[in-house]
């Protein structure tokens, strides 16, 4: 693994696993990779086979659940074949010119096969709904949800960003049903350009 800055090289490194991420800031990644041991440098880190074949670009450290062990630190990679088809976009744009998941401005978290409001982002779709931190998602159009991921795809598969979703949520002692207009996460995000003249003006 080649680190971020050029100059830091750890070998060694072994991938443990490959399998689904879910993030609680509406993240979700199929087929992530996990290598052990963790390294600092890690975000934008190279992942290199034996072969000298890129095959990961590093994102995160994270722990992972692993049987009869329990939790170790591990860095998560991302997929070079998922990477690759967007990355022209990603350099010149700052995002995919793909159509938009629908975005509502929370994260999330499982508890005890629960899924709570965690956040919800200022002036972002939950909060103009009126879902508060520690609220209970149960359900997504009347569809019962099944954890963070599963709440992930039953959102997406309603359509594109801007589509609205209906939810079924408690509130206290009170089950709510509430339809939350989305939105686009880039809206929340300065144009990369403005931050290309930022940059030139320093």
């Amino acid at each position: 693994m080649a680190g971020y800055l050029g100059e830091v090289s750890v070998k060694g490194v072994v991938a443990i696993a490959r399998k689904e991420f879910a993030g609680s800031w509406e993240y979700l990644l199929e087929n992530a990779i996990f290598t052990t041991p963790p390294v600092n440098y890690f975000s934008g880190a190279a992942l290199i086979n034996r072969h000298g074949h890129l095959v990961g670009i590093g994102y995160l450290i994270t722990p992972l659940m692993v049987q009869d062990i329990g939790a170790i630190s591990t860095n998560m990679f991302i997929p070079i074949d998922l990477v690759k088809p967007i990355l022209s976009d990603l350099k010149f744009l700052g995002r995919t010119k793909l159509s938009q998941r629908p975005w509502l401005g929370v994260r999330t978290e499982e508890i005890r096969g629960r899924l709570f409001v965690e956040h919800v982002r200022s002036g972002g779709p939950f909060e103009k709904a009126g879902i508060k931190s520690g609220d209970i998602i149960l359900a997504v159009n009347n569809h019962p949800v099944q954890g963070m991921a599963d709440f992930y795809r039953k959102v997406w598969v309603m359509g594109e960003a801007g589509v609205d979703v209906p939810l079924s949520i408690l509130q206290g002692a009170q089950i709510r049903d509430i339809v939350v207009q989305s939105t686009t996460r880039n809206q929340f995000r300065r144009p990369v350009q403005k931050e290309k003249q930022s940059i030139n003006k320093l």
